[in-house]
């Protein structure tokens, strides 16, 4: 192999490799190397460049005369730790051993199957208890509840209440499959904000005047057109809306706002903020970053009291990412909170 080769070869390989001669000292290394771990300096020990005793022994073991050896292995790089199969091939150059190693990042798949295992366990234990006490309610009108008709009609209406909870659970799910599958096709039919945000509003004045709950709106006459997808934008604001109401506490007001900002920085250009401002408890910050995740919840119990499924501000997340958009959330503890969706205000934008 001649230097030209080795060149060609480096530049070919699209995952991270470097070249060592028969003493292990680094030929070469490609870009994708030195983005991982560093610069990669011709006649330094490759020791210098990936102190990593498995490794290292692999790379003996093939510079000695031992065929291709492939591992698994864990190492610090410069964006964090990571997680590589490690190939080291034997070479020969200009007559002598060589070897080639290259290194194939797997972090990013081992962190989406630890995505999966904990999606799965979450969404077995938020089925798991209400079928449990479905179960145990089933065995008691049977059993002891069977000639107690007081009885009955209670374990009946908890009975009702756990399986709407189930029913609210899989058509969430169902809703975040979709959006999670639509997520990279942006949106570019034109829709009215404005209108959206009016039929929402109408929709759950009822609801909020039951809970003792005050909505006022600003901004939302007229028509304010935008690029989007009106049935995932009116689920949006819905649930943004819906949440207000039932953790902003009876007696409050939810001000839902629409305004146009002439420079959005992130979205580079003229952006629509839609707000949605509740007077409740607010949220201590350190909960804020992790509020859209699955199955996330400030207060568990009280959550499941009110029919949260956990799933709502991920679903709410997934769409904005589908439009371009923005989601930023703002609350302090004991002053209530305010979600505010950023769209853009063209399909050219963001």
């Amino acid at each position: 192999m001649t230097e030209a080769l080795l060149d060609q070869l480096l530049t070919a390989v699209p995952v991270p490799m470097v070249v060592v001669d028969d003493e292990a000292r680094l030929m070469g290394g490609n870009a994708a190397m030195e983005a991982l771990l560093g610069p990669v300096e011709a006649g330094r020990p490759f020791v210098h460049l990936l102190r990593h005793p498995e490794i290292n022994a692999a790379l003996d073991s093939v510079l000695a005369g031992g065929g291709q050896a492939r591992l698994n292995a864990s190492m610090a790089s410069r964006n964090g730790k990571v997680s590589c199969d490690v190939l080291v091939t034997p070479l020969v150059f200009a007559g002598a051993r060589a070897a080639g190693i290259t290194l194939e990042d797997r972090s990013r798949d081992e962190e989406t199957g630890q995505m999966r295992r904990d999606f799965v366990a979450n969404v077995s234990h938020e089925l798991r208890t209400p079928l449990t006490a479905l179960m145990g309610f089933i065995e008691t009108l049977r059993g002891p509840a069977r000639n107690d008709p007081a009885a009955q009609d209670r374990f009946l209406g908890i009975m009702e209440r756990e399986a709407g909870r189930m029913n609210r659970l899989i058509g969430e799910l169902l809703s975040l499959s979709r959006v999670e599958q639509d997520e990279r096709r942006r949106p570019v039919e034109s829709i009215d904000l404005a209108s959206l945000l009016r039929a929402v509003v109408t929709t759950l004045t009822p609801a909020a005047a039951a809970a003792g709950v005050r909505l006022e709106a600003a901004g939302i006459t007229g028509q304010v057109m935008a690029p989007g997808d009106a049935d995932q934008l009116m689920q949006v604001f819905h649930n943004l809306i819906e949440n207000a109401m039932k953790y902003g506490g009876s007696g409050g007001v939810v001000r839902v706002g629409l305004e146009r900002l002439e420079h959005e920085p992130v979205l580079r250009g003229p952006a629509w903020q839609i707000s949605v401002e509740d007077e409740g408890e607010g949220i201590e910050h350190i909960h804020l970053p992790r509020l859209t995740e699955r199955f996330y919840r400030v207060d568990t119990h009280r959550s499941r009291e009110k029919g949260g499924t956990g799933l709502g501000l991920a679903i709410v997340k997934h769409i904005v990412n589908r439009h371009r958009g923005r989601l930023k959330i703002e609350s302090e503890r004991g002053k209530g909170s305010r979600f505010l969706v950023l769209l853009p205000e063209s399909a050219g934008r963001a």
